[in-house]
């Protein structure tokens, strides 16, 4: 096969999530704020993106991977393969760009719920493309969070002409510690301010003539402000100077001084940034208010969702794929037949152990994208009752913050594990180009580690999500989850998938006790079992949501007809194969949470 035509999008499970389970044209379609959408009209425009993602998108993402970025230090400028810098055009050509924007910005105001599901095709056919439209999601949020000066000068123009955008935290010596930071603002006139540092790992810092433009949104230090990061603020900082009426000016003084040399992810630029070395970086106060970290959460909260998505993506597509090789690779007998050496051979899929790693990615990947689109439905909820500041919408907003770091740091964890899984479905011509399993490997491996790592989103959740308000959040998810038991949801056809979810769910919350109670002895305890309780919850989210998903499918099944019928099938054998297999495993992690130790922390450096 071509890798080029690598991307098999799960289309009927997207639409199954919003409009089977979560109901979004009942819930969240035409209501305000959001645009005037209906079911049909969403239908549709699934319909439109997904031939744009099979094609240009996925073939540039191949291409990106072979074809190498082009540096050139003297103009500090990155040049994108010809697919890539197509792949960047068409999303807007098509009108993609649009779904998610606001109607009060020109775009379609698209509920969450709609701009993730749909957002999955375009990470999941081409990731380095899909971090290049960043632009976007900063418009957005200069609109909600800059000075009316400021939002004429750069929200219109951003829109109109299509500019990229980067998030600009990381420095050298400030990688997961952001309040190490050293990059440094000194005030020029009002809003305006001179930048000078060195900034690392920034994603798309430079495209070339991909983008007109590039608005960095960076924090830095102010002079005279305090330590860490409270004494950060952010600044909007142009690749081109941009006057007051929204037209360019001169190159600014931020430049690409460095391209880094990756494992993958190889057509994404990730660029070294100096302020203001040959010439003043001129950036502006975002809102005229020193506030820079609880603005910059904006984005990491988005970034961190759209890396659980990739990560999501990825292994919905490498599933398919493994899928479509193993019905069509004829190898061996049957394993009842071993012994007959006349036996016919049969494909791959007929072996059993085939069968089970197919069944662990099926049941991972759906799992995962309920757990994305039931955060987002959580999300649809909170705009729906007046934004994250509205009290109405407090128990909401809540839920959602606290399961982000189960979609970034589960999925992007298990992600990676369950990839070699799908790898060898192929057995050796896995590890060959011909196939695409190998660089979803490598393009996929960074979703743990940016935008926090794994441990950092289980601290997060922990020391910040579940600690903010002494558990009830977390207790209220729970009790969501004892509200599908006792209402015996999915009647007897999932009486042993609910008495697993119900054993699990007993078993987590005598393991957070345990944990609760080692805190009194070391803050250390939580370091060291923070990932095992952050995956245990995430699992048993997911186990509850696949049983709901299962009960739809049960009901549904009784008037399905043709591969509706075989589709309903696969829903409840992906709720059964995960209660019955993945959380089992839930009792042991548990137990080892229970009988946490200190040992290695006071083991000796020199002993390691």
């Amino acid at each position: 096969m071509s890798t080029a035509a690598h991307y098999k999008p799960n289309v009927r499970d997207t639409l199954f999530n919003l409009f089977e389970f979560l109901e979004i044209q009942k819930t969240s379609l035409g209501k305000a704020p959001f645009g005037d959408l209906d079911e049909a009209t969403v239908r549709q425009t699934i319909e439109t993106m997904v031939p744009v993602c099979e094609g240009i998108m996925a073939e540039a993402f191949t291409e990106g991977d072979r074809v190498p970025l082009q540096f050139d230090p003297k103009t500090g400028t990155v040049t994108l393969s010809p697919l890539m810098q197509k792949a960047y055009a068409s999303y807007f050509e098509t009108g993609m760009n649009a779904l998610d924007l606001p109607v009060h910005l020109g775009g379609l105001g698209a509920p969450p719920t709609l701009a993730w599901g749909s957002f999955e095709f375009v990470i999941g056919s081409n990731p380095a493309a899909a971090f290049s439209f960043l632009g976007n999601v900063l418009a957005r949020i200069i609109d909600s969070l800059a000075t009316e000066a400021q939002k004429k000068r750069f929200v219109g123009p951003m829109l109109e002409k299509h500019w990229a955008g980067t998030m600009v935290l990381t420095e050298p010596d400030a990688g997961s510690d952001v309040g190490a930071a050293r990059a440094k603002a000194k005030q020029v006139k009002d809003d305006v301010w001179h930048l000078e540092g060195v900034k690392r790992f920034i994603t798309n810092g430079d495209i070339g003539d991909a983008a007109e433009n590039i608005i960095h949104l960076v924090l830095a230090r102010p002079e005279g402000a305090g330590p860490g990061t409270k004494g950060l603020s952010m600044f909007i900082v142009p690749k081109f100077l941009v006057n007051e009426d929204g037209s360019l000016g001169e190159r600014n003084g931020v430049f690409c001084t460095n391209l880094e040399k990756k494992m993958g992810l190889k057509a994404s630029a990730t660029c070294e940034m100096t302020f203001g070395d040959s010439k003043p970086a001129v950036g502006w106060l975002v809102g005229n208010v020193h506030d820079g970290m609880r603005q910059m959460f904006h984005v990491i909260e988005h970034a961190r969702m759209a890396v659980g998505l990739k990560s999501m993506a990825t292994l919905s597509t490498a599933y398919l794929n493994a899928l479509a090789y193993v019905k069509e690779r004829k190898q061996g007998a049957d394993l009842m037949s071993a012994r007959d050496k006349n036996a016919p051979r049969v494909t791959v899929i007929h072996h059993p152990d085939v069968r089970r790693m197919l069944m662990l990615q099926k049941s991972h990947a759906e799992g995962m994208r309920a757990l994305v689109l039931f955060n987002a439905s959580l999300q649809d909820q909170v705009e729906l009752l007046g934004g994250h500041k509205n009290e109405a919408a407090a128990e909401p907003n809540a839920l959602n913050d606290l399961i982000l770091p189960l979609i970034k740091g589960y999925c992007s964890e298990k992600v990676y594990e369950l990839l070699g899984m799908s790898l060898q479905c192929y057995g050796g011509s896995g590890y060959l180009q011909d196939y695409p399993a190998e660089q979803y490997i490598r393009d996929q491996k960074i979703d743990s580690l940016y935008e926090g790592t794994t441990a950092i989103q289980a601290l997060d959740l922990l020391a910040r999500k579940v600690a903010k308000d002494g558990g009830a959040t977390l207790q209220g998810l729970m009790g969501r989850i004892s509200k599908t038991l006792e209402t015996n949801e999915g009647g007897d056809a999932l009486k042993a998938e609910r008495a697993a979810l119900a054993e699990a769910l007993g078993q987590l919350q005598t393991g957070l006790g345990a944990l609760m109670g080692k805190l009194g002895e070391s803050v250390y305890h939580m370091g060291l079992q923070g990932n095992r309780v952050l995956f245990s919850l995430a699992e048993v989210v997911i186990a509850w949501l696949l049983v709901r998903h299962a009960a739809v499918a049960l009901d549904k099944q009784k008037t399905a007809t043709g591969p509706d019928k075989a589709f309903y099938a696969g829903k409840i054998a992906s709720a059964r194969f995960f209660c019955a297999e993945v959380l089992p495993n839930i009792e042991l992690a548990m137990k080892q949470v229970e009988k946490s130790s200190l040992a290695i922390m006071e083991l000796p450096e020199e002993a390691f």
